[in-house]
């Protein structure tokens, strides 16, 4: 009996033994359930399941099993205007290949100079005029393995060296609550807890000791109180490409938000530079100093980069290689500088980690962070903490 569903859950990753099964088959047996597939459900799982991460899979399993899981092709439902432009997709691989980038951020601004200065009217397709559609490394919905965008709505290839548009961002929402609470089991596992204050806490280990040792009279002692510890800095990437994982960071940031007291958290775009900001309405004019973040926060902060590192390399490796100003110093000194700072530090990437190394920028990323980088899942999540830790 229920032997097919035992298979089930151990098919789909639920940590769960013959034991289990019998104690559930044990509890069917005295009928503490009948007829009832809710209350079946919460049996199960409260017999099955040791651990909370595995709710999910559980759920899967149940599905499979009692309900079945319909297969929907998601693919013919998508509108077309979805997939507009789709000049992209008539490049063949050859067609690709055979697109050379311009060799240095320089030599690709002097280049845009010049057409500028030639080009009279809109042009749409071709290799060579600031338009559409086509394969010069200028303009928009189009492609080129380096680029300066203008004036596009998001991003395609997401290889665009620069990227003039006026950017407007949204602040991640701390109100949203998880469909799970995978995340937030995962975080708890980084929490330390410290005794500080009063002594206010009733020590029953320690009266116990102390009353024997009066031979019977109660000796009541006191401890403070046990605080959460944990002090952790969050620097979270948003627009562009981070656009298709806000649903994700949201979920993140409203589980850290409700399991650490100690908390900051600033925005960057792409790549950290000398500035950051808390609010992304107000971004350009309220930035804060990544040196002042630096004095401010003390080392013993753990450090928590969240973002997709998909750029141009430019960004991280050159003066001047940000999208959206002209720095000073690379992005890749000021994230050494945090490193310096912050040596207990990691890099979350909810970009899936079989794409990584299809971007040159997520290698020169890792390899900055001392190949911390973690997927942005719950095992990459688990693996993280305990660097952090």
């Amino acid at each position: 009996m229920l032997v097919d569903f035992f298979f089930t859950l151990r098919r789909q990753g639920v940590k769960t033994s013959i034991t289990e099964l019998l104690d559930l088959l044990n509890a069917l047996q005295q009928q503490l359930v009948f007829a009832d597939t809710d209350a079946f459900y919460q049996l199960a799982r409260l017999t099955l399941v040791k651990d909370e991460s595995q709710y999910d899979k559980f759920d899967r399993a149940f599905a499979e099993y009692f309900e079945g899981v319909a297969a929907v092709d998601l693919a013919s439902q998508i509108p077309d205007d979805w997939l507009i432009p789709d000049l992209i997709r008539q490049l063949s691989a050859e067609d690709k290949a055979a697109l050379q980038g311009m060799g240095s951020l320089e030599a690709l601004l002097k280049q845009l100079r010049e057409r500028l200065a030639e080009q009279q009217k809109r042009h749409a397709g071709g290799n060579k005029w600031i338009g559409t559609g086509g394969t010069s490394p200028f303009g928009a919905y189009g492609f080129n393995p380096e680029g300066v965008r203008i004036g596009q709505q998001g991003s395609g290839a997401r290889r665009a060296v620069k990227v003039w548009d006026k950017r407007e961002f949204k602040d991640l929402d701390s109100s949203s609550e998880l469909n799970n609470r995978s995340i937030k089991l995962a975080l708890r596992q980084l929490r330390r807890f410290a005794r500080s204050g009063a002594a206010t806490e009733l020590d029953l280990k320690g009266t116990i000791q102390a009353t024997s040792e009066q031979a019977g009279y109660l000796d009541l002692r006191f401890v403070p109180e046990r605080h959460n510890a944990v002090k952790v800095l969050m620097l979270f990437d948003v627009g562009g490409s981070m656009d298709d994982y806000i649903a994700l960071c949201q979920q993140l940031f409203a589980a850290v938000r409700s399991e650490f007291k100690h908390l900051e958290f600033f925005y960057f775009h792409n790549c950290v530079y000398e500035g950051v900001w808390r609010n992304n309405q107000r971004r350009h004019t309220e930035q804060i100093s990544v040196l002042d973040l630096i004095h401010t926060y003390g080392s013993d902060y753990k450090l928590i980069f969240v973002g997709d590192a998909t750029m141009g390399p430019y960004e991280i490796d050159y003066p001047g290689g940000s999208v959206e100003h002209w720095n000073q110093e690379p992005g890749r000194v000021w994230l050494e500088r945090l490193l310096a700072q912050y040596p207990k530090a990691v890099w979350l990437n909810p970009q899936p980690a079989e794409w990584w190394r299809h971007y040159h920028s997520i290698s020169i990323i890792r390899e900055i962070m001392q190949q911390r980088m973690f997927s942005l899942t719950l095992d990459g999540l688990s693996a993280a903490i305990k660097v952090l830790g």
